[in-house]
Parts: structure tokens; sequence; C-alpha cells
């Protein structure tokens, strides 16, 4: 059965795009397109999620949200065991870390970046302590990433595929210099073919 995926443009839907080319998996988009002024999604995208986030996808009569459980999901229920590590190893223990860190702790100074640009002189006086946080976690991620840019084990895994978004935006904060490693690991995710075809077929990526 096809799944389908609820796609908004430069967002963090992307990678389920990419997992879903890894696993070979049939696939739909249902794509959305933000606001050129305001960079907001369109309330078109309440239809498939009462706030209007993405990604969303549809599959066999269920509909799952946000994108640690749909890469969960995906790989359980869809042929993705070689992207989650061995339940009783350390690996997974490791891979559950970086799958919740990108979307909480990393993605907390992200959207607060986001937001307090948009404020513009409004938000001047907070944004010494955003920058400071955004950088404490780009420099936590840069640490701890494998010497192989694996996030969790020797191989590919989900946890792999959740911090692809926050690494993309590091870099798009200018921290490349910083971030070495980060920035090579964004590059072999680039350089793979299924993400080559998940960006063909999600559209353009913030420039990628």
């Amino acid at each position: 059965m096809t799944i389908t995926v609820h796609h908004l443009n430069n967002s963090r839907s992307q990678r389920i795009l990419w997992l879903l080319e890894e696993l070979g998996a049939e696939y739909e988009i249902v794509p959305y397109q933000r606001d050129a002024s305001t960079n907001l999604a369109p309330p078109e995208l309440k239809q498939a999620h009462p706030l209007g986030k993405s990604p969303v996808i549809e599959d066999e009569g269920r509909t799952v949200t946000e994108s640690g459980a749909i890469v969960q999901y995906l790989c359980e229920r869809h042929g993705g065991d070689s992207w989650l590590p061995a339940k009783e190893s350390d690996t997974h223990i490791s891979c559950l870390e970086w799958m919740q860190f990108a979307e909480s702790s990393f993605f907390v100074p992200v959207m607060m970046k986001i937001m307090a640009g948009r404020l513009g002189e409004d938000a001047a006086s907070m944004m010494p302590r955003i920058d400071e946080q955004l950088a404490a976690h780009v420099a936590y991620a840069e640490e701890r990433i494998g010497e192989n840019l694996r996030f969790a084990g020797d191989d590919w895994s989900a946890a792999d595929v959740m911090m692809s978004f926050p690494a993309q935006i590091a870099l798009m904060q200018n921290f490349g210099e910083k971030a070495p490693k980060l920035a090579r690991f964004v590059g072999e995710v680039h350089d793979r073919p299924a993400w080559k075809r998940a960006r063909e077929r999600g559209g353009p990526y913030f420039g990628w």
C-alpha cells in the first residue's frame, strides 16, 4: 500500500522523504508551499494536521504525526530494521537519545533564533542568549558525533536521519567552520542517492 506524505517545502518533512527512499517504500506526496512573504505553512495543511504541522503521513488507514514517531514507525513497519540498532544494545539507547535530542534540546534554540529573527529589533535583547544556546548545542553535536560521522554506531541509523535537519540548520547559521564534522556529515547525507531522489521529488530545499 502506498504511503501518503503531507510535505511542506523547506521543512523537517524532507528527511522523511529521504528515509522513504532509503527504505525503497512506495509513497506519494501531497505538497504544501510556504507563504512567500510570511514563510508560514498554508492553511490547507490544517486539513492534514489540526495545528498545520508537517510532516504527516497516512499509511493503511493510520495517520502518524511528529518526525521522530514517523521515523521510528517507518523503520519498524517498512523494512528499516537496519536503521534501528538492536534493542538490547547500547547503540539502540544512543540512537533513541539522538532522535529525541534532534527534536527537543537542539530544536529549541533553532526555533528561537528563527522567531527572534522575524521580530527584528524587538528581540535584540534576547539574541545573545539565543546565539549562546545555539552555539552550545552545535558544539555538543560536533563533539559527540563519531569519527565515522555517524551518531549511533558504525552504520547509518534513524539517529542520522533525525539529526540531518538540525545539522543542516547549523550550516545555514554559519557554523561550518566551528563544526567541520557536522559539515562533512551533511555532505555525506547529500551525496547519498536516496537523498538526491528525495530532493528531486520533494522540490527545492533551502538552496540545496
